[in-house]
Parts: structure tokens; C-alpha cells; sequence
């Protein structure tokens, strides 16, 4: 493995870094106040159709996207420092580029599993940043933790399928641009227990998808991302051609499409740390109390040196499964994904504590993005598989090669 960036990667980050100087963190205030003044925590403001122009003409779009007819072809190795970046402001960094969750999954599983109808109608737009997507997988009455337990049924009638269950925390299905939502569903509850699921793509103004209400994260709305909601779906009638890949290979495409999503949430927790360590050195610098700096306590010394040292291990990590990612595949990288997965929210969730610490009350205010920080990383120890569900096969992995 080669720890050095390549030329591509330098010259991106380069610009990336311009980017977020010279225009994502100075259209942070300015966002908070046009939501406030919207009077809806979901509303779009108008700065992020400004960023996405600004980002596209830059040349910083869809980085995500491996696969060069669709996206920057960038591997997961170059695109790592890239998406670290842009968790240094994860609200606004991700979307302005075209590469927010839920719309990378989507549009990842529309590109690898859709058919060309389905990619021409909803990949496209996508990509264009024309629309936003939703991912409808999360139930309100089972363990979704078990995505086996789903209950949620996608029936054969004719040449329609219909759609019957209940959905929560659907990423995406906030935002007022969110057109289609992508349901997994079962429809086969006697096949054998990773057949019995398939997806489908649901329009969202199709007669029988009702949005009941908007989910908050910590209280907050977690906009940027589209939001999360829960959604009934009463007798959904959609055509057979909706369904994405075959019946039955729901499950596999899960998989499939959050083996990238959870590395994606690593590469962007390691910048959120990073921006929190520099928040409580800036901090530490600044503040005075009991006669001294901040900086002079040796306990916020310790913070300061345990948080680099966190980081560093966390990143290293991440580029080790990115990098595998790239050379024997997701499968191949299992084992790291789930490491990863584990071991980086819990690190820039410790990181961005110490900073609110130090911070004091203004660390747990709207005066600093740190409590915006600390609310994603904590979410992301539940989002897209819990730690207790990854630790468990990580285990069961480790305990086959002695048994």
C-alpha cells in the first residue's frame, strides 16, 4: 500500500480545499439563518443550490462514483482524502458535491443493479443533482437491526407489484426534492431467509405513499442528508418494471450497497474529528481560566494528544479498507469494513466530546457546529448496521479461523 497521494488525488484536494475556504465555511451562518427564517427544520435553503453550482463548475462533482461513466472514476483509496474534507462541514461539504447519503447508495445500487430504464429515468436526474432519493429499508415494529425481520410486503399482481407496510427513518424523504424512494420489501416469505426480500422503486406521488412525519436526530433535522420520516404504504401499485434486479436479491443488494456507505461515513467522521481537534486547540489557545490557557492544563493536553493519536489510527484504518476495497473487493474487505465501521464513530465521538468540554456551555450551543457534530457521529453508531450487530460477526469471523 502506498501511503503517498497521487498526482489526481493532490490536485483534488487541492481544489476541495479552496472550496470549502473560500465558500462551504462561510455559507455555514448563512444557511443556519435562511432555515431559521424558512420556518421549516427541512426547508431548502437557498446557499446550497449556490454551493452545488459553485462545486460543479469547479469541477467537484459526483467524486464518489467509481465507475467513470457515471462519476469521477475515482478509486475508494483517492476518493478517501477527499471525503474526509468534506466531513470538516458535513451538512453542507456532502451534498454541495453531489456525494450525501442517501443519494451516493442510490444512486451506486441504480448504476450496479438497475436496469437501463431505471437509470435513465432516476440514476440521471440523480447524478445531475436535479432530484434527491430516499432509502426505504428501517421498520418502526421489527428489529431492523435484522434486516431478515423486515415485514414490510412487495406482492406480485398482474404486471404491477403492490406495496403494502410501514417505513421509518427512510434517509432523503424530507427533502421537498426527493421524487423516488427506493422500498426493500419481502416477497417471498417462504423462500429461504436471504431470498425472501426484494426492492423496489416507489415514485414518491404514487396514490398510497403517505409521509406521516419527520424524524429528528438529537433534535435536529439533519436536513442536509433529506432528512428521515416515516412513511405508510397502503396498497402502492407500481409497475413490475420497478422492481430492481430479480426477485429475492433484495438482500443481497443491501449488502451491497452499504458495504460503501459505511466506509463513506468513516472517510467523513475522520474529517469531523479533525475539525473538532481543531476547534479545541484554537480553544485551548484562546481561553484563559484559573490564571492560565487552556492549553497549559495538562489535562486538555492529554485530550489534545489523544485525539491526534485516535485520529491517525481511525484514518490509517479507513485507507487500509479502502484500499482493500479497491484490490480484492468488498467481500475481500469485510473484515475491515466492519473494523471501521465500529471503531470511527466511536473515536471522533470521544474527539468531539473533549471539544465540547472545553468549550463549555458554548460547546452544547448553536454557536459552534460541535453539538451538530457529536449528534452525527453518535447517530452513525447506529446507522447502517449497530456496533453490537457488527461486533458480533466480526467475532463469529475471527472465532472460524481457530475452530
Amino acid at each position: 500500500m502506498e501511503f503517498a497521494y497521487d498526482d489526481r488525488t493532490v490536485e483534488l484536494r487541492q481544489r476541495l480545499e479552496a472550496f470549502l475556504t473560500e465558500c462551504v465555511h462561510p455559507a455555514e451562518p448563512v444557511h443556519h439563518e435562511q432555515v431559521l427564517a424558512a420556518g421549516d427544520p427541512w426547508a431548502r435553503p437557498p446557499v446550497m443550490d449556490e454551493l452545488k453550482a459553485e462545486a460543479r463548475a469547479r469541477g467537484l462533482w459526483n467524486l464518489f462514483l467509481p465507475d467513470a461513466r457515471y462519476g469521477a472514476g475515482l478509486t475508494n483509496l483517492q476518493y478517501a482524502p477527499l471525503a474526509e474534507l468534506t466531513g470538516r462541514s458535513p451538512h453542507l461539504a456532502p451534498e454541495a458535491l453531489n456525494c450525501a447519503a442517501p443519494d451516493t447508495g442510490n444512486m451506486e445500487l441504480l448504476a450496479e443493479f438497475g436496469s437501463d430504464a431505471q437509470r435513465e429515468r432516476w440514476l440521471a436526474p440523480l447524478l445531475a443533482g436535479e432530484i434527491r432519493s430516499a432509502f426505504c429499508m428501517t421498520e418502526p415494529e421489527v428489529a431492523s437491526s435484522d434486516a431478515t425481520n423486515i415485514a414490510t410486503r412487495i406482492t406480485r399482481d398482474g404486471d404491477d407489484y403492490v406495496v403494502d407496510g410501514r417505513k421509518w427513518w427512510s434517509s432523503g424523504a424530507m427533502d421537498p426534492r426527493c421524487e423516488i424512494f427506493i422500498v426493500m420489501g419481502k416477497t417471498d416469505p417462504d423462500a429461504d431467509r436471504h431470498r425472501q426480500q426484494s426492492m423496489i422503486l416507489v415514485p414518491r406521488d404514487t396514490p398510497g405513499v403517505t409521509v406521516r412525519r419527520g424524524m429528528t436526530v438529537f433534535g435536529y433535522s439533519d436536513a442536509p442528508h433529506g432528512g428521515h420520516a416515516e412513511i405508510d404504504f397502503s396498497g402502492v401499485r407500481v409497475p413490475a418494471e420497478n422492481l430492481v434486479g430479480a426477485e429475492g436479491a433484495g438482500f443481497a443488494i443491501a449488502q451491497a450497497r452499504l458495504g460503501p456507505g459505511r466506509i463513506h461515513h468513516c472517510m467523513r467522521l475522520v474529517g469531523m474529528a479533525e475539525r473538532a481537534l481543531e476547534l479545541l486547540c484554537r480553544r485551548a489557545l484562546d481561553r484563559v481560566a484559573f490564571g492560565r490557557p487552556l492549553a497549559e492544563q495538562g489535562v486538555v493536553r492529554e485530550w489534545i494528544a489523544e485525539s491526534r493519536v485516535r485520529i491517525e489510527q481511525a484514518r490509517l484504518l479507513v485507507l487500509k479498507t479502502a484500499w482493500l476495497m479497491d484490490t480484492v473487493g468488498n467481500k475481500g474487505a469485510h473484515t475491515e469494513i466492519q473494523a471501521i465501521k465500529i471503531a470511527t464513530p466511536a473515536m471522533a465521538e470521544w474527539v468531539i466530546d473533549k471539544a465540547i468540554q472545553a468549550y463549555g456551555g458554548a460547546g452544547v450551543s448553536q454557536d459552534t457546529p460541535l453539538a451538530a457534530l457529536w449528534a452525527q457521529a453518535r447517530t452513525l453508531r447506529l446507522a447502517d448496521g449497530p456496533d453490537e450487530v457488527h461486533r458480533a460477526s466480526l467475532a463469529r469471523r475471527e472465532l472460524r479461523r481457530w475452530s
